[in-house]
């Protein structure tokens, strides 16, 4: 029996000590947590659920039926269990590591959404990062029936839901095509690598926390890097001082390359970030200690990062999130004079939102300033925006920047090579939208799609379609296109970019003409619809006898009917086209009644129509008229049909 209780005992005292051994795990891995150390809160928290190293996919099933998984002890704080598999899952989300994350998640979001209010929240976020659209909508919706405060997750929730709408909108772009992305894996490196500055046809710098083996400082510490691409990439780090234990990165280079803004930050034990901008100065023996910008720029108890130069050097932008912001981080800009940076202004509400605005970009050659924001609709987590207009003069509406330049993830920071009419031509931006961890340097080109022009040439009388009609396109003084327009009388022409263009056209029977077409004030429009452009019926030479069509008499009277008057008109616009012209009014008749009564109708008909033009402003000098009865038949009038082809109306061209 003593052997039983002794044996006992000591199966008690190794489950105690086994236990209070995986408890440390616990305890190491909250720690960890809050000092930021995620990679290593993850690996204690896995340990503590008796997963640790031994997952062989390297992914947690919870619902795997292991009694040691499912070990739970009451603390103060709760079920341990559950502490520890929320623990893991917000751990994997720092590290946006969402394919660990999400089993995590698919748990906690079980728990009590009293205890874990946001673990709904972060499971949708989480699958909406795998992509998993449909899933990550309902668990957003799910995730606002339980929520019970009214607060910004409530507010990000509702535009999640919205963000995954644009989503499937942009993913199904019929300009997909024209895009081609590629990581740049002759940059990338285990760690970050970010924040491209373009400083020349073949030369960048950017920020990385690439190991370097032979710096004092500690393993991942960020710093700055040139890369120079000319066949083969050679990467240097640059030589600027910097303290072991401070980052450095995130920079600006001003116009004449010898000054560079940049960022320094530090991290607390706690994970809070502290950020302020320096600048330093480029001598002959390199890059000066950096010093940091003057109190206006560095506000007392904020983080002021991420500074951009534009082009012609006036201004610094950059993100704050300083006092008498709208939001987090806010864009700010601050004129430039004489190598001193004056006082900052807030880029204002269309621009910044409540959430966070940051890594400003300007594109001088387009006009377009570049940021990222996780505040607006968008493809999820910081997106790229875009708005036209000039730093200091206000800008025009804000437009996401779409797939696939924005992914589900992280996209942030953004330079461009591109042309005034294709800012996306060359770019480069960082993103981790293919990474666990880190955001790693891509590259972008769009082809801009061909721009089409459509038209219609016309008669300026009616309208009607000119089919056959010889089209030619002239941008200056270079032929772009000959055409031939349709049976509809159109025609249509491309262009690689909108510029301005004069259309001729002409016709058989008609007199030439050319429209002057400008571009449309939006460019990016791929097609757009040009004025008709109509021709005038050409003046018939000297001696030409012309019929006036529909022209219409009261029966047996010389009074014209209104129905004329269409007939009668396209004449006066005829006669005021060609001032020099003079014309005989011809009037005729079949042989129906006597010859008197036809030769007095017949020229009494041609007077009123005389009459008439003189009315609407044409030389009574450039008009005559004469009646010739029935004296001239055009046909037959031996048939209802042929006595009405004679009794017309004509013109004879006198002088042109």
């Amino acid at each position: 029996m003593k052997k039983i209780f002794l044996s006992a005992a000591i199966l008690m005292g190794a489950t105690y000590a086994h236990s209070q051994y995986v408890y440390n795990y616990l305890k190491a891995a909250n720690s960890y947590y809050k000092k930021s150390d995620y990679a290593s809160a993850a690996k204690y928290y896995e340990m503590y659920l008796g997963i640790g190293g031994k997952s062989k996919t390297g992914t947690y099933d919870p619902y795997a039926g292991n009694a040691q998984n499912k070990t739970k002890t009451k603390t103060a704080g709760g079920d341990t269990h559950q502490q520890a598999v929320y623990g893991a899952a917000e751990s994997y989300r720092q590290l946006n590591n969402y394919t660990k994350a999400e089993n995590f998640y698919q748990e906690a979001s079980g728990y009590s959404a009293e205890q874990y209010p946001l673990a709904k929240y972060q499971y949708a976020v989480t699958l909406r990062s795998l992509g998993k659209y449909a899933d990550a909508q309902k668990a957003f919706t799910e995730f606002l029936s339980s929520y019970k405060a009214n607060d910004s997750y409530t507010v990000a929730a509702k535009r999640e839901i919205e963000n995954l709408q644009f989503i499937q909108q942009e993913l199904h772009k019929k300009d997909l095509s024209l895009y081609t992305v590629k990581k740049q894996d002759n940059i990338n490196t285990p760690g970050a690598n970010y924040a491209p500055v373009l400083t020349g046809a073949n030369t960048m710098i950017f920020t990385s926390t690439r190991v370097d083996s032979s710096a004092k400082s500690p393993a991942y510490i960020n710093h700055l890097y040139e890369a120079t691409v000319n066949g083969n990439t050679t990467i240097n780090k640059i030589d600027i001082p910097q303290p072991s234990d401070v980052h450095q990165g995130v920079a600006a280079v001003a116009p004449d390359g010898k000054t560079i803004y940049l960022t320094r930050w530090t991290m607390t034990k706690e994970g809070k970030k502290t950020a302020s901008l320096y600048q330093a100065t480029k001598t002959e023996k390199g890059w000066s200690e950096p010093t940091a910008l003057e109190g206006s720029i560095n506000a007392a108890g904020s983080n002021n990062q991420q500074p951009f130069v534009t082009a012609d050097g006036k201004y610094l932008l950059f993100a704050s999130d300083r006092t008498g912001g709208i939001g987090g981080f806010d864009i700010w800009f601050a004129p430039i004079a004489n190598g001193k940076v004056g006082q900052p202004k807030n880029m204002g509400s269309v621009i910044n939102t409540p959430a966070d605005e940051q890594a400003p970009y300007y594109h001088a050659a387009s006009q377009t300033l570049v940021f990222a924001s996780n505040g607006r609709v968008g493809m999820g987590g910081f997106d790229l925006y875009q708005a036209k207009g000039g730093v200091g003069n206000g800008w025009a509406t804000v437009k996401n920047l779409g797939y696939p330049v924005n992914s589900e993830k992280d996209d942030i920071y953004f330079a461009s090579k591109g042309t005034s009419k294709n800012m996306l031509s060359d770019v480069v931006f960082s993103s981790d939208r293919s990474s666990e961890c880190c955001l790693d340097m891509f590259s972008l080109q769009k082809q801009m799609p061909a721009k089409k022009v459509a038209g219609k040439v016309v008669a300026c009388d009616g309208s009607t379609p000119l089919a056959g009609a010889k089209v030619q396109v002239m941008a200056g003084d270079k032929v772009i296109a000959n055409l031939s327009t349709g049976a509809d009388g159109s025609y249509s022409f491309t262009m690689d970019d909108y510029q301005p263009v004069k259309v001729s056209a002409s016709t058989d029977g008609y007199q030439s003409n050319t429209l002057g077409i400008a571009p449309p004030q939006d460019e990016e429009m791929e097609m757009m619809n040009a004025p008709a452009l109509c021709l005038v019926k050409a003046a018939p030479a000297v001696g030409d006898v012309v019929v006036v069509d529909h022209m219409y008499y009261e029966i047996n009277k010389s009074i014209i009917l209104d129905e004329s008057k269409p007939a009668m008109n396209a004449l006066v616009k005829m006669m005021k086209d060609n001032p020099a012209m003079t014309i005989e009014i011809e009037g005729h008749t079949d042989n129906t009644g006597t010859k008197a009564v036809n030769q007095k109708l017949s020229t009494e008909r041609a007077k009123h129509v005389v009459d008439y033009l003189v009315s609407q402003g044409i030389d009574a000098k450039r008009l005559k008229y004469k009646g010739y009865a029935d004296t001239m038949p055009v046909d037959t009038n031996e048939t209802p049909e042929g006595r009405a082809k004679n009794r017309r109306t004509e013109y004879k061209v006198l002088n042109n």
